[in-house]
């Protein structure tokens, strides 16, 4: 489903390397560029200042879109969000980034899942996109399926991969941001303190 390209050469020369007394090489995942959904309503701005400072101590962080304000859906009565895309390299394979990077960087800044998928959160970090990848599995579907339903999150990748399409449809991008791009709601002095954060 993803590039994932090894060291070892073509396969007959990894069967005869391993077929003597030495192990055989591990395959290594060449980086891959992902995309990161990142929303807060509980404390929006530190806690997305927060989250990009950590998250840069587990993976690259290249490039961080223009932050959106969006309504609460579902709960009129919460908090309005903060909402950004975050482009990273990872060598890590999509099931590892969620469960062994993302989620417990969301658990230590406090979110807390239940069966309540509108409740208020401190932190929200989800995978667009990886690659050309397309997987649906239990717990894991990647394109993520908000891309066609919340416009904010389609302009976020548009701006940092223009001419981008989705790997399981070939839709354009750009399509489904068009649609609604008229609701969209920048927080333009707060996208610049998060994307000095990426400073040396």
């Amino acid at each position: 489903m993803w590039r994932n390209r090894g060291r070892c050469g073509s396969p007959a020369r990894s069967a005869s390397r391993s077929s003597g007394r030495d192990p055989p090489v591990a395959e290594q995942q060449e980086p891959v560029e992902a995309f990161i959904a990142v929303g807060s309503n509980i404390e929006p701005e530190q806690h997305l200042l927060t989250a990009l400072d950590r998250l840069k101590e587990k993976v690259p962080v290249t490039a961080v879109s223009t932050v959106y304000r969006t309504e609460p859906v579902g709960r009129p009565e919460q908090p309005g969000y903060l909402n950004s895309i975050w482009k990273i390299l990872t060598s890590e394979s999509p099931r590892a980034l969620k469960f062994d990077v993302l989620r417990p960087l969301e658990a230590a800044l406090g979110r807390v899942r239940s069966e309540d998928r509108y409740a208020p959160r401190t932190i929200d970090l989800d995978i667009l996109l990886y690659g050309n990848a397309v997987i649906r599995e239990r717990g894991l579907e990647i394109p993520d399926p908000d891309l066609r339903r919340r416009p904010f999150l389609a302009a976020g990748v548009l701006e940092l991969a223009p001419g981008l399409v989705l790997p399981d449809t070939g839709e354009a991008l750009l399509e489904l941001v068009k649609v609604q791009a008229a609701e969209l709601k920048p927080a333009v002095e707060f996208t610049k303190r998060l994307r000095d954060r990426l400073k040396p």
